[in-house]
């Protein structure tokens, strides 16, 4: 939109609606409403926790889970990774849809969702990580409670995304939140890795050389007569797996009690009531508001970048850099140094705009992701590159989430008619997220099985690191170009932001 356009917009609301008495008088119960205590925003903020905890111990330890403790076919563990990631991509919409047409209790809208879910996934979480006694039924056992997890999870995840623009009516308020919600999710992956690393790390069975490969029931058999090392037996590794769902479904309960407890959502007073539309209206919508589509786009392709980053590094660390007793050591250093960041991408987005945070930090990257692969391998050196990395981790975890509220503002300038769409916006993102890391699971399975990789193996082949040398370089940082040109056409800079504060404070 030009500046012209912009003020003629404005002057035309402004005569379309005259402040009345009881205008100003509900404007300044909204406004004295609209500022958030420190305490409130580490309360939300902790609420993010359980999400990144349980994701990121599901993302890094899920596969091997299944493969080596459970003892599953490939085939059959590839069937239950990839239905859990599509049923739960499935989900975000599903949800966000029925979460806009719930109606507004003594607890709020998002809050009840949150409250009741929690428990559930609790336990299908804590099953998740359980070996039945019955072999058969082991592939319907883990596909029904990783989706049955995944559809409760998103219960919780997607009101909670939403509860951003319900906790405050100002940008500025909501922009500070979302810093302290970042910088704890940030935290959560380093718990979700710190947790669950060191724990099954204690009961870690070692490699297995080429020509001692075994088969499910040769593993079976290990498991009793302990071929796999005095501390190191199957049956420890099961024990170890349970022990660490215990302690993340505890964490879990937890943050989603201090949520609860406090954090305040506001009422519908400061918001115009609309009749609630279909599921197949409510896609149409978002999808056809241009900032939204190109939002969700650029950060899909430098979402992927990332998840490809993360899901193959400790296997890059473990076997092309030939760190297989540091890479958990080397993940969490990076993820120390993303939850460090937070707070200096929050004050560079503010003093320099989004819009050039995108730019800055994604890029950032780069020359980290060049240089892991071209130095030759040094342990020190991977410490220094991956504490850098971390920073431009930050800016994947903060920018996202801090730029989608724009974008409900610029949609609720647009029409002004329909409101109270936001679970369908938040759940939809996450839906295109969720989309990112199934398909980064699905090409690094299929393009390392193609090379021959060897599970569990001390070495692999050739072919095989240099796979892995692609999936954590030169495919990262294509996709973060072709994410990058299509934020060029992202219309919401800073000017456009504050205009359309200015129109929905006029409106109000």
């Amino acid at each position: 939109m030009a500046r012209g356009e912009g003020a003629e917009q404005y002057s035309n609301a402004s005569l379309l609606q005259k402040p009345s008495p009881d205008g100003i008088k509900l404007a300044a119960k909204c406004e004295s409403r609209s500022r958030l205590s420190v305490c409130s925003k580490l309360c939300y903020a902790i609420g993010g926790a359980p999400y990144q905890i349980t994701g990121c111990a599901i993302g890094f330890f899920l596969q091997i889970y299944l493969l080596d403790v459970a003892l599953l076919d490939p085939f059959y563990a590839s069937i239950i990774l990839f239905v859990g990631r599509a049923w739960d991509a499935i989900t975000d919409p599903t949800v966000g849809f029925l979460v806009s047409r719930s109606p507004w209790t003594r607890f709020g809208r998002m809050m009840p969702w949150i409250l009741l879910s929690t428990p559930f996934a609790v336990l299908c979480y804590f099953l998740i990580w359980y070996v039945p006694s019955v072999e058969q039924g082991k592939v319907v056992w883990y596909l029904i409670f990783y989706c049955s997890f995944q559809t409760l999870q998103t219960c919780f995840h997607v009101p909670y995304s939403a509860l951003t623009m319900f906790i405050s009516t100002e940008q500025k308020e909501r922009d500070s939140a979302t810093a302290y919600r970042m910088t704890v999710e940030v935290l959560g992956t380093l718990i979700g890795t710190a947790v669950q690393g060191q724990i099954v790390g204690m009961a870690n069975a070692p490699c297995i050389s080429t020509s001692e490969e075994l088969n499910s029931t040769d593993l079976l058999v290990a498991s009793t007569v302990n071929i796999t090392g005095p501390h190191a037996s199957l049956e420890h590794l099961r024990n170890a797996y349970m022990i660490a769902s215990g302690v993340i479904c505890s964490i879990y309960v937890v943050c989603a009690m201090v949520l609860f407890l406090g954090v305040k959502e506001q009422k519908e007073t400061c918001r115009v009531r609309t009749e609630p539309m279909s599921f197949f209206q409510g896609i149409r919508m978002v999808m056809g508001h241009g900032p939204y589509a190109k939002l969700v786009m650029g950060f899909l392709f430098t979402s992927l970048a990332f998840m490809l980053l993360e899901g193959n590094f400790a296997l890059f660390c473990s076997y092309t850099l030939g760190f297989r007793n540091d890479f958990q050591n080397i993940l969490l250093v990076i993820m120390l140094s993303a939850t460090l960041a937070i707070p200096f991408w929050q004050w560079f987005l503010t003093k320099f705009g989004k819009k050039t945070a995108v730019y800055i930090g994604t890029t950032s990257v780069v020359p980290f992701l060049v240089s892991v692969v071209l130095v030759p391998s040094n342990l020190i050196v991977t410490y220094i590159v991956s504490f850098a990395a971390g920073v431009s981790v930050a800016a994947a975890f903060l920018l996202p989430w801090s730029m989608l509220p724009d974008v409900v503002d610029d949609f609720k300038v647009q029409n002004p008619e329909s409101q109270g769409h936001e679970a369908i916006f938040c759940s939809f993102y996450v839906f295109f997220t969720k989309f990112a890391s199934g398909v980064s699971l699905g090409v690094s399975t299929l393009s390392l099985d193609f090379a021959g990789y060897v599970t569990r193996g001390c070495t692999q082949p050739a072919e095989v690191d240099l796979t892995l040398k692609i999936l954590v370089s030169p495919a990262p940082i294509v996709l973060i170009i072709i994410g990058l040109l299509i934020f060029i056409s992202y219309p919401i800079n800073e000017e456009k932001r504050q205009g359309n504060r200015k129109l929905l404070n006029e409106q109000r």
